[in-house]
């Protein structure tokens, strides 16, 4: 059975953490001062929080079509922006993938000839303020044209802007969230009060990024990559 649409809205983060920050009583009602300030607070948590650990419900997979001689892609999505890239495929025109190597800023500015066409084998991404510039290397030529990149992108959390607005984190977050906003709203009160927040926001977010990991099995091995290309 579905939860309530306010479940996990901003209305009711507000009101538990005003709570357990011991800023409202029961039976009191924030007061509209109070929940702008702490809408603008809960945002700076949002925006926080998910810059830490894998955050693998804002993953997606963008699919970049190639133009010949065309190697830089501003990635534009709308309202929310991507904020990395985590890996990429070329795929050709018969649907047959292979990885795509990432390249650091160094890596790529050290390229001989980074207008050089062909076969794309490579990716940098140029992280800005307002979005992502994604450089392929080399340069599609008319064969590599023919197919497209699929890159896998972490997408921005949207801010909220309304107290009825849900938040853009599974449920299961909603106790951090209401913890970490009343350990940042506590400033001031009493000592017990201010450390029992730290301390169950700082537990539930351990809980949530020991949760927050890939079901399958993950190997580690030496990458090699860098040091078999030849330039």
């Amino acid at each position: 059975m579905a939860g309530p649409t306010t479940f996990n809205s901003a209305d009711r983060i507000i009101r538990f953490a005003m709570k357990d920050a011991g800023l409202l009583q029961d039976g009191d009602e924030p007061s509209g001062e109070d929940t702008a300030q702490y809408m603008q607070r809960l945002n700076d948590i949002l925006n926080l929080a998910q810059t830490q650990g894998l955050k693998l419900w804002l993953n997606a997979m963008l699919t970049v079509p190639l133009v010949v001689g065309t190697g830089v892609y501003p990635l534009v999505t709308g309202a929310t922006r991507n904020t990395r890239i985590l890996e990429g495929y070329y795929v050709n025109a018969q649907n047959v993938s292979r990885p795509l190597d990432p390249l650091s800023w160094n890596t790529f500015n050290a390229l001989p000839n980074r207008t050089q066409q062909g076969a794309v084998t490579g990716y940098f991404v140029d992280k800005q303020q307002t979005g992502l510039t994604l450089y392929f290397w080399l340069v599609p030529d008319t064969t590599a044209a023919t197919g497209t990149c699929s890159m896998l992108v972490q997408n921005q959390v949207a801010n909220i802007v309304s107290l009825t607005d849900s938040m853009n984190f599974p449920v299961e977050w909603f106790m951090f969230l209401r913890w970490a906003l009343a350990d940042d709203i506590s400033t001031g009160q009493p000592q017990s009060i201010v450390q029992r927040c730290g301390a169950r926001a700082e537990a539930f977010r351990v809980a949530l990024e020991n949760w927050d990991v890939e079901d399958a099995d993950v190997y580690f091995q030496p990458d090699t990559r860098g040091q078999q290309r030849k330039f």
